[in-house]
């Protein structure tokens, strides 16, 4: 599998620093390019895709997202955490997929990734036939859209190469037009340091001042770019009851889990691709949704739990909520 046309844009994309603080993107320098080296052996990667619209998705659900963002109480967690850890899930079926494979021609060399290492999993993808690059950067599909995670075996097999298919975004830019914090600096080019899901998830300091406004009530990533995008109307919906929709994270208040103690977090998160950025993590990007919401409705209970929470609140969470409560509304 030769990747050697993508290793000047991924340099240039981290030489840009546009990774931000993940610093695992560069740490293994062009092994992301280079599958053999990165698992010895290698000739060729099959590579997977697996559905996650959950199953109870209804129809126009990309408008009841949207009608989601548009109440400021309502807190939105990104549709592909509200199940299980697709981590977990998706691992398995494709070890299960190479040992199905092992028992019909034998024993092979091979090694299973679902992002977990460093793998260029689009570029890989879209030279296996299993769509295009979008402007937003992520793969597309005619018959699914985007909403699917992507998986890997990288095998010692001299497997036959699948044909590539065309894109088909042509001129439309609304992936670009919906980011709220136009991390979509160019097509097929993202700034992750401006990216809602990057800043709510792997960003581990203080989310920027800047960008606090545009977070709305989003607290765990970001769906806009796929949420706009028309080939979204295509997407399938998970055969899978491991990514149903979890009952505290598909409609719950920002009050509701601003009431969870840590134990709770824990117990209620317990499975849960959320659980890995911690409370406090968790707690930060909560503030900041109380804020917008406290600047937005003027309601007074928005304040009053935020301010409850100043004298046991560790550095990282005070300067947040401090940040939230003087987001008061005008007067009039």
């Amino acid at each position: 599998m030769d990747l050697a046309a993508a290793e000047p844009g991924l340099l240039a994309w981290l030489e840009a620093g546009f990774h931000g603080g993940m610093g695992y993107m560069a740490a293994h320098g062009l092994k992301r390019a280079r599958p053999a080296e990165l698992v010895p052996g290698t000739l060729r990667v099959i590579t997977a895709r697996m559905d996650y619209l959950p199953r109870s998705a209804a129809d126009g659900w990309q408008a009841l997202a949207f009608d989601r963002l548009a109440d400021p109480r309502q807190a939105v967690v990104s549709l592909y955490a509200r199940g299980r850890d697709y981590h977990k899930v998706l691992r398995q079926r494709l070890q299960q997929l190479a040992d199905r494979l092992q028992a019909a021609v034998g024993p092979f060399g091979h090694r299973v990734f679902t992002d977990s290492a460093p793998v260029l999993e689009v570029e890989l993808a879209a030279r296996s036939g299993l769509g295009w690059r979008g402007k937003h950067t992520l793969l597309l599909s005619r018959e699914a859209g985007s909403m699917f995670f992507l998986g890997e075996i990288y095998v010692d097999l001299p497997l036959p190469p699948t044909a590539l298919v065309g894109a088909h975004c042509g001129e439309c830019s609304a992936c670009i037009t919906a980011c709220p914090t136009g991390a979509i600096i160019a097509p097929y080019r993202l700034d992750a340091r401006r990216c809602i899901s990057y800043l709510t998830i792997e960003h581990q300091g203080p989310i920027p001042v800047e960008f606090r406004a545009a977070l709305g009530n989003r607290i765990y990533g970001c769906d806009d770019c796929q949420l706009a995008c028309p080939w979204n109307k295509f997407a399938q919906r998970s055969t899978l009851p491991d990514f149903d929709t979890r009952a505290p994270l598909g409609d719950a208040t920002l009050l509701a889990l601003w009431a969870w103690d840590e134990a709770g977090f824990l117990r209620l998160t317990e499975g849960s691709a959320i659980r890995r950025i911690g409370f406090g993590r968790w707690r930060r990007n909560l503030a900041v949704a109380l804020g917008n919401a406290w600047r937005e409705t003027g309601d007074e209970a928005l304040a009053a739990a935020l301010q409850a929470a100043l004298p046991g609140a560790d550095a990282l969470l005070a300067e947040h909520v401090v940040w939230a409560l003087a987001q008061r509304p005008r007067a009039g």
